[in-house]
C-alpha cells in the first residue's frame, strides 16, 4: 500500500508542475477570446488561488513567492510580481480558512476577481514609488489593467480550479483512505 502512496505522490507533483507550466506558457500566448483591450488573465494568480484555496497560509505564500520568481524571471523584475502573488495566496488561505467563501465556481471566480485588484493595486504602488511615471498615468493605466484582467482572469478561473480542485480532492480521499472507485 505504501508503494501506492509513493506513486499517487510522485503523480500529484507530476500534475503540479505540468500545471504551473500550462499557466506559464498560457501567460505571454495572445489566443483569440483571451484579450480584452490587450490585457490576457493573470494564469499565475488563477493557479496561486487554486492552490491557496484548501491550503495553509504558509503553502499559499510559498507557493506566490516561486510563481512570483519564476514570472519576474519571465517579464523582468521591476516591478516584482512577488509581493501580489504571495499576499494573493496568505489572503486567500485565510478566507478559507474562516469559511467566508464556499468552494464553488462562482467564488472562486470572486476570489480571482478581488485578488487581481490586490495585485494590480500593488504593482500600481510599485510604479508609483519609482517616481518615472505621473500618478495620473498610472491610475489611468492602473483602472485599464485591472478591471480588463480582473474580468478576463475570473472568467477563466474555473477552466484552472475545476480539474485541479477535482484531482487535489481524490488525492486528500486517498491519503485518509476513504476513496471508493465509483
Amino acid at each position: 500500500m505504501r508503494k501506492y502512496s509513493n506513486i499517487r505522490q510522485i503523480f500529484n507533483y507530476l500534475i503540479i508542475f505540468i500545471s504551473v507550466l500550462l499557466c506559464l506558457l498560457l501567460l505571454p500566448a495572445r489566443l483569440p477570446g483571451m484579450e480584452l483591450l490587450g490585457i490576457h488573465p493573470n494564469w499565475l494568480l488563477i493557479w496561486v488561488v487554486a492552490w491557496s484555496v484548501k491550503r495553509t497560509s504558509f503553502e499559499g505564500a510559498i507557493a506566490g513567492l516561486i510563481l512570483g520568481l519564476i514570472q519576474d524571471g519571465m517579464t523582468g523584475a521591476d516591478p516584482t510580481h512577488i509581493f501580489g502573488l504571495m499576499l494573493v495566496g496568505i489572503i486567500t488561505s485565510q478566507l478559507q480558512k474562516e469559511k467566508y467563501i464556499k468552494e464553488d465556481f462562482i467564488s472562486i471566480s470572486l476570489i480571482v476577481f478581488g485578488m487581481v485588484f490586490l495585485t494590480e493595486t500593488i504593482t500600481a504602488i510599485q510604479y508609483m514609488l519609482q517616481g518615472l511615471r505621473s500618478v495620473g498615468n498610472i491610475w489611468f493605466h492602473f483602472q485599464k489593467v485591472a478591471l480588463a484582467s480582473a474580468i478576463l482572469s475570473s472568467l477563466w478561473a474555473p477552466v484552472l480550479y475545476y480539474p485541479l480542485n477535482i484531482w487535489w480532492s481524490k488525492l486528500d480521499k486517498f491519503k485518509k483512505g476513504s476513496f471508493r472507485y465509483d
